[in-house]
């Protein structure tokens, strides 16, 4: 799975996007809402340990430039984390994965915002079929803390994704993802302490497990959009939605309604659309090129 071609790309985040499902399970089992910030900090802390052999086998020439991005990153993270626990800790894993999927369309209206990128009307019907989504996804029963979370996670993760763009040139993903982490300890200990909780030795190993599951996911990543156009193989992150609906039956005992079914619909299909239509200028762009470089040969 060497990322170097479409399939094993697309295999890869396939794989990812496992572990990401997992990682969920985790913090759900967990149950940690009680103790948000203690296991928050035991994530971070779990993910520099995890992290820190990877980085020190690379020796990085610059290990802390972009340190400014990095602390805003990290504690942005921080706060990710905050409202991932408690989202999935009240709202069903399946339909917290759902409104997680906003995070797309939240990426594609802040690049317009902060890049200048043009809004498109297919841009704006994904945007608004996307919010419409959550609206059928959510039900009485949802509307609180758990929804206000689940929404408030995927425009964070928005914010951190577009923060990426601006990363120095040249510095691994992996090492900038220690730094970040590195970075958010001081905040996440700080809460942690003011928190005052305790989590037991299960969610502890709860703990470690999801932080070692969000290093695999962010492994997947990597690896994925490495070699290959990103248009060409990022559908493939929806079949995180699959994995959680799955998991949410199986180890949860969760109902899939056709709320949920058309809710997610009117998220992730635009997307994939979207999706397809950058692949289909792609090719047109590589064959446009591949055209002028004949005539020029001729």
């Amino acid at each position: 799975m060497s990322g170097k071609t479409v399939s094993s790309a697309i295999l890869v985040l396939v794989l990812g996007n496992l572990m990401a499902t997992i990682c969920d399970v985790f913090i759900k089992l967990a149950g940690a809402g009680e103790a948000v910030f203690q296991f928050t900090f035991y994530r971070v802390l779990f993910m520099c340990l995890v992290l820190a052999p990877f980085v020190l086998w690379q020796r990085a020439e610059q290990p802390f430039a972009g340190l400014k991005l990095h602390v805003l990153r990290g504690n942005l993270w921080v706060l990710t984390s905050v409202l991932l626990v408690v989202s999935l800790s009240q709202l069903p894993l399946a339909t917290a994965n759902a409104i997680f999927y906003t995070a797309p369309i939240f990426i594609i209206l802040l690049a317009v915002v902060f890049y200048r990128e043009k809004l498109t009307k297919t841009v704006l019907f994904a945007a608004l079929s996307g919010f419409l989504g959550v609206l059928v996804i959510l039900k009485p029963s949802y509307i609180g803390w758990g929804m206000v979370s689940a929404l408030g996670f995927a425009f964070v993760l928005a914010v951190n994704s577009l923060l990426v763009r601006k990363l120095p040139q040249g510095q691994g993903a992996m090492h900038g993802l220690f730094v970040a982490q590195v970075c958010a300890l001081p905040v996440a200990a700080g809460l942690a302490v003011w928190e005052g909780g305790a989590l037991s030795w299960e969610q502890l190993g709860l703990a470690f497990g999801s932080s070692i599951c969000s290093v695999l996911y962010s492994l997947g990543c990597l690896v994925g959009y490495r070699y290959v156009a990103s248009s060409q193989v990022s559908s493939a992150e929806y079949s995180g939605l699959l994995f959680a609906i799955l998991a949410g039956f199986v180890m949860f005992g969760e109902t899939i309604d056709m709320s949920l079914m058309l809710g997610a619909a009117l998220i992730v299909v635009p997307l994939l659309y979207i999706g397809r239509k950058d692949i289909l200028a792609e090719r047109a762009k590589n064959r446009e090129r591949m055209s002028v470089e004949a005539a020029v040969e001729a």
